[in-house]
């Protein structure tokens, strides 16, 4: 190793580096809830359920970047490109907050959301060149406990700069965050890709890496489930603002009730990095879109014939909600499992079907918003529904659990950290 050449932190470190940098994407979404209406006056958009187009437009750029920054991943090394999306999400974070127009925030949004795609696929690949399977799993989960308190606290972070100050300077924390974390992953974090195991850039080399990803079961069939459960989860946070305002006329608890409802997503986090090393992750997996869908069944029964309030809404919504820190951390190490050889490769394509699929059903629902929540509990409830066959046949040559031998190698590549 180069003197130069920083050291690979510390298992605590690396976890919180890698939750850190997931949450950047958290904290583009969730931190704008608040705020929807008043960058809606502000810029003059007509229809209140326009105003989804800002986090729509920077879950696509989040989306469609994927594929390229996979590939370039694999053939690169992930240190430097890791860095230069950093400044890129602080740079179009700072436009944001200067647009003058919706047009110009949406295109500003569309780039950051390219520049968060890339830190996406990065960080899988990243974690993945150290850990695969269950490791992996556990080591995500780890990382999405920490990564989990930025959804729940984050549009109390936007209600909070609201309180003192416009909309712009949203944008302008979250540039700050960006750079922030660039400095942190240029000094702390080495890179994790081998010189030798770097792929060539051809299109031949990223044709079969992007077919070897399309042919595994385990790998496309994850990622369809995944895509599925994760449209209700993307209507949610493009319509809980005006679920909250419109539906339940209780905007001053905006805060509380996401934080109420995304809260369980952590501690299902917990819980995951607990089991997914005894019951592996097929079977997590399952358990949880077998849950997710009959918690969301429940809720629209109820929706219908009883009626919905604030309350009810809050409880069944934080129980579905649960499910997903068992579906993210399982589906995305199933899939990953078997192309570790191709990790760029293989996150960036998964990254990119789960992000637009799940963007555009989510868009779906919530351009669907009638003023109840029924739409969108529909949703979940159809998703789920869909997902757990695909997810069944996706991992049908699993076991229910892994052997001692696998568990045993799992341990033992997390013990290096």
């Amino acid at each position: 190793m180069d003197a130069d050449t920083p050291r690979m932190p510390g298992r605590t470190e690396f976890v919180l580096l890698m939750a850190a940098l997931m949450a950047s994407n958290a904290m583009a979404i969730d931190a704008m809830l608040p705020a929807l209406p008043a960058i809606g006056e502000a810029l003059g958009v007509a229809r209140d359920n326009d105003r989804q187009l800002v986090i729509t437009f920077f879950l696509l750029g989040y989306g469609l970047s994927q594929v390229a920054f996979g590939p370039l991943a694999d053939r690169l090394g992930r240190k430097r490109l890791l860095v230069g999306c950093l400044l890129a999400y602080a740079a179009f974070g700072a436009l944001s907050g200067l647009a003058g127009s919706m047009a110009l925030l949406l295109a500003a949004r569309f780039t950051q959301g390219i520049a968060s795609g890339g830190l996406r696929v990065l960080v899988v690949a990243v974690i993945r060149d150290r850990f695969h399977g269950a490791a992996m799993a556990r080591i995500m989960s780890s990382a999405m406990i920490v990564f989990m308190i930025v959804p729940v606290l984050a549009p109390s972070f936007g209600q909070a700069v609201l309180a003192v100050a416009n909309w712009r300077w949203i944008f302008a924390l979250l540039a700050a965050y960006g750079l922030w974390l660039a400095v942190w992953s240029a000094f702390r974090l080495p890179e994790t890709l081998a010189v030798e195991d770097r792929r060539a850039l051809s299109v031949r080399t990223i044709g079969a890496g992007l077919g070897q990803t399309l042919r595994r079961r385990e790998s496309i069939g994850n990622t369809l489930a995944a895509t599925l459960a994760f449209g209700g989860l993307f209507a949610f946070i493009g319509s809980i603002q005006q679920i909250v305002f419109d539906v339940f006329h209780r905007p001053e608890l905006m805060g509380l009730v996401f934080a109420a409802v995304a809260g369980p997503m952590a501690l299902s986090s917990y819980a995951n990095m607990k089991l997914v090393m005894r019951a592996g992750p097929r079977l997590l997996l399952l358990r949880a879109l077998t849950a997710l869908t009959g918690i969301a069944i429940v809720h629209l029964v109820i929706a219908l014939v009883w009626g919905e309030s604030l309350w009810s809404f809050i409880a069944l919504q934080a129980l579905t909600m649960a499910c997903f820190g068992l579906v993210g951390a399982n589906s995305s190490a199933l899939a990953m499992s078997p192309l570790g050889h191709i990790a760029g490769t293989a996150s960036a394509l998964q990254g990119l079907i789960t992000t637009i699929g799940g963007a555009l059903i989510g868009l779906v629902i919530g351009q669907m918003f009638d003023g109840t929540t029924i739409p969108l509990i529909t949703g979940f409830a159809i998703g789920g529904a869909l997902a757990l066959p695909i997810a069944i046949w996706a991992n049908a040559k699993e076991r229910a659990a892994p052997s001692e031998e696998e568990t045993a190698l799992a341990s033992e590549q997390a013990a290096e950290f």
